[in-house]
């Protein structure tokens, strides 16, 4: 996606050779007319496999996903990272491992918001290791429903998550693919494979 990937390349950061920071437009600050574009371009990708509820993780993925879901024109559910005073009603958990963070959080779900029989879209902002979309799958199968597939915004293709949710069965698609953040400079997958 060119405008997602021209967003990187313009404002985007190289902190070192795994960290990219996107902050003024994704997760801090949100640049709602790419983030539209973002969710039109996930509901070109998955709109013949019948979704019917797009799931997520607090909160970084709440953008994404909701201009996701106002295109496919299905309901969003973000998983919560904290559980909050108030969630006293049935629930489903899971751990998950941030990379960026270097914590695990166990993430919950109300079943309420997770029936069972759905056809579920997981939208993330960041692919590494792929620790938050297999957390989130495994919410949707406890639910006894079906993981459709996974859209990421930006995954580093140099990390193995692609490689280990694909193994796992699960359709990816990622809408900028970083092959390299060496010496301060992104590099997509795309601008190699033209190069060889």
């Amino acid at each position: 996606m060119e405008l997602l990937k021209a967003a990187i390349r313009d404002v985007g950061q190289v902190l070192n050779d795994n960290v990219l920071k996107v902050d003024s437009f994704l997760n801090h600050q949100i640049d709602p007319a790419l983030m539209m574009a973002v969710g039109e371009e996930f509901a070109r990708l998955f709109v013949d496999e019948g979704i019917t509820r797009i799931l997520t993780l607090e909160s970084s993925g709440i953008a994404p996903a909701l201009t996701a879901g106002l295109k496919l024109g299905v309901p969003v559910v973000f998983a919560r990272k904290k559980r909050s005073a108030i969630m006293n009603e049935q629930a489903y958990h899971t751990q998950v491992y941030s990379f960026t963070k270097q914590e695990t959080n166990e993430v919950t779900v109300l079943k309420k918001f997770l029936p069972a029989g759905e056809t579920v879209l997981i939208i993330d902002d960041f692919l590494a290791n792929g620790e938050a979309a297999l957390g989130l799958a495994s919410l949707v199968e406890q639910a006894e429903s079906s993981v459709a597939g996974i859209g990421i915004v930006i995954e580093k293709a140099f990390q193995n998550g692609g490689a280990k949710l694909k193994e796992a069965g699960y359709r990816v698609e990622s809408l900028a693919r970083i092959a390299s953040l060496s010496g301060g400079h992104v590099a997509f997958v795309e601008d190699l494979a033209q190069v060889k």
